[in-house]
């Protein structure tokens, strides 16, 4: 099954980000170090970078929804402008999909670690996957899909948060299917 994320709402993302955490955990919690940090190649990421990027990349998220919640969050210019946030929300949405072929880049302040990252990296995870599960409820109070942001990786583009939610759970799962193919990949230690 082929989950489309642009049209996810929030209690589907909520279910999604739950059964992001149960599949991290049934499927890298049981690695240990030297699983974790296996990489199929030079230029390719391990399990453990797979997870810390997915962290990274959330915690970057998190100020913007976290404003909306307390209701601090002011629209900038750009971000009252119409019609681009659902247009660059639906973009982004399907680019960081499990679906996407094209390899990104990742922005520097989400790019993984290049040492050993320790065995905690899963339970790590599955406790951020809480958190975000928690920020979803709390702009179930909200009309997340009103309220813009702007992303945090580039100025330029801004969405709505209930897309910056289909984005960290579309981007969750490509990452958790590249961490999946490392597994599968001639070579990986048992």
């Amino acid at each position: 099954m082929i989950t489309v994320f642009t049209g996810l709402s929030l209690s589907e993302m909520l279910a999604e980000t739950e059964a992001v955490a149960a599949d991290a955990q049934r499927d890298f919690g049981h690695l240990n170090v030297q699983q974790l940090n296996w990489k199929p190649g030079a230029d390719s990421w391990s399990v453990a970078q797979c997870l810390e990027h997915l962290m990274a990349a959330n915690r970057a998220m998190f100020p913007a929804i976290d404003k909306a919640l307390a209701g601090t969050r002011r629209a900038t210019f750009v971000e009252r402008l119409p019609v681009l946030p659902g247009l660059f929300g639906r973009l982004m949405v399907k680019i960081v999909s499990p679906g996407f072929k094209q390899k990104l880049k990742a922005p520097p302040t989400a790019t993984p670690a290049a040492s050993a990252i320790d065995a905690q990296i899963v339970n790590r995870f599955v406790t951020q996957q809480r958190e975000i599960a928690e920020r979803i409820k709390g702009l179930e109070r909200l009309d997340a899909a009103r309220i813009v942001m702007t992303s945090p990786f580039v100025s330029l583009i801004t969405y709505s948060l209930l897309d910056a939610c289909r984005l960290i759970v579309a981007h969750e799962r490509r990452h958790l299917a590249q961490a999946q193919r490392v597994m599968k990949t001639p070579g990986f230690p048992r």
